[in-house]
């Protein structure tokens, strides 16, 4: 991989991560890395990691990457220490699979049943690409509870080796790196930010029902905001503006001393069609952080996010 030189940056092609959920930044990252300016001498800094596209296409030589979902960050954790492997995800996938089109759902419900015994994070990988809808979801007592797509014959060899393909290629991203994986509270992990480091954050979106592990309302908006303009480093924020149906007044609200860059793209990922629809998304970023050349056109860019990509 090539020396990391900083952002902004321009990404050609995007690395895709194995893992999907809604509100994935795949059609978002050269916006983001091309409108935050940043030396990358310290660490990139995530608290709500997500799929981790926006880490995979960064890039960057040291990074402190949290989530609260332990499965997630298991999975990633062990692709980086080699402890997961494309062979191995090859031959779990293409087992399980084979039996998924032999048995149908019943064998999706068994997988999910055992998923929550032992959390193997293959059987993670397994469940969040054969899942309703791409909706990653969990219960009160941590327990995945999305139900099975009912489309088993779209989950065929050819998808097998594009997920093999996107476990060997974030492998490729994060070797040699120092990269620190972490599970828990966004505000822990805010605590061991220092001058030099870059905060990319991603909360959940208030006003959307995209819970994916754990709560999050109003008051924890307020408190990132807060904590956020204190920090010692640099920041950028993803948030949605707005929608055919409102307006997100929290942004001008609480990140009001920002800079703001906007653009437009279309979620087909979603339980409800009304997650699924055109949406402004906004880049909040630190006063001094923004890329000074704004890109043209960028502002009003249509984007699809297809489900299977």
């Amino acid at each position: 991989m090539n020396e990391f030189n900083g952002l902004p940056k321009l990404i050609e092609r995007v690395v895709i991560p194995p893992i999907k959920c809604h509100g994935i930044k795949s059609k978002l990252v050269p916006f983001i890395s091309q409108n935050i300016r940043w030396d990358g001498c310290g660490r990139w800094i995530e608290p709500f990691l997500g799929s981790g596209v926006v880490a995979f296409n960064v890039q960057p030589e040291r990074a402190l990457l949290n989530d609260s979902n332990p499965h997630i960050i298991t999975l990633y954790q062990r692709i980086h220490d080699g402890k997961i492997t494309p062979r191995m995800v090859s031959e779990h996938l293409a087992r399980e699979v084979g039996e998924l089109l032999a048995k149908g759902e019943e064998h999706y419900y068994l997988i999910r049943e055992r998923f929550n015994r032992a959390s193997d994070p293959l059987d993670f990988l397994f469940l969040n690409r054969s899942c309703f809808n791409g909706v990653m979801r969990f219960n009160r007592k941590g327990q995945f509870n999305t139900p099975f797509c009912r489309k088993p014959d779209r989950f065929r060899q050819a998808l097998v080796t594009k997920i093999v393909n996107q476990v060997a290629q974030i492998g490729r991203v994060m070797h040699g790196k120092q990269w620190e994986f972490r599970i828990g509270d966004w505000r822990d992990c805010l605590q061991d930010v220092c001058q030099g480091d870059f905060v990319y954050l991603d909360p959940p979106y208030i006003g959307r029902h995209t819970d994916y592990f754990d709560s999050w309302n109003e008051q924890d908006a307020i408190d990132l905001a807060n904590i956020a303009q204190a920090l010692p480093s640099g920041y950028a924020l993803s948030k949605w503006k707005e929608n055919k149906y409102r307006v997100n007044d929290h942004v001008d609200a609480y990140w009001s001393d920002a800079v703001q860059r906007t653009i437009k793209h279309f979620y087909h990922v979603g339980s409800t069609e009304d997650l699924r629809n055109e949406m402004e998304e906004v880049l909040v970023i630190r006063e001094g952080y923004a890329a000074h050349d704004f890109i043209p056109g960028v502002k009003s860019l249509q984007m699809a996010m297809p489900i299977g990509e």
